[in-house]
């Protein structure tokens, strides 16, 4: 089998929205990181926030995002990487509120899968807040998996559910 570089681009139809593999020669790679640096800022508590450290992130050779585009605006994207052959990581998810619940996470996060998929990696893990009900909901869907709960993960006084995705071996 053979895999697609990081670089090429990657477009699909999903809901009716433009799913977009954001390229690091692309020239709408600063538009596309400045709206998401937006979200980020307004969706996350600062603590969780990896705004400041947005583009160093996507600099890293084994990482990717994807975003969701509607008439020239970003309303959702998902960050994972795959620190080895053997696993992946799901490092953010989200959706602009009032696009949520219209198919563009699960979309988002079905690419995601596909692409770690591609490169040949065992496992896909992530962290949620198991307060986050639709999130919990739409990883479940998917097929994730709880495997444990980190005390205070976020904060304190908030905690993670720990949740992965195997493969079969093939």
């Amino acid at each position: 089998m053979v895999c697609r570089a990081p670089q090429q681009k990657a477009r699909t139809s999903a809901m009716g929205s433009g799913v977009v593999e954001l390229q690091r020669n692309s020239t709408n790679w600063a538009k596309a990181v400045g709206e998401i640096v937006k979200m980020e800022r307004k969706i996350f508590p600062k603590h969780e926030s990896l705004a400041s450290s947005f583009a160093e992130e996507l600099k890293k050779k084994n990482s990717g995002l994807i975003y969701v585009e509607l008439d020239g605006e970003v309303v959702g994207y998902v960050m994972y990487s795959w620190p080895s052959s053997l696993f992946a990581s799901i490092a953010k998810l989200a959706v602009k509120e009032n696009y949520r619940r219209q198919g563009h996470g699960e979309a988002l996060l079905k690419v995601a899968i596909q692409k770690c998929r591609s490169r040949k990696v065992h496992r896909i893990s992530l962290h949620v807040d198991p307060l986050r009900t639709p999130a919990m909901s739409l990883y479940k869907k998917l097929g994730f998996q709880v495997d444990a709960l980190i005390v205070g993960y976020y904060s304190p006084d908030r905690d993670a559910n720990r949740m992965y995705l195997e493969f079969d071996s093939e």
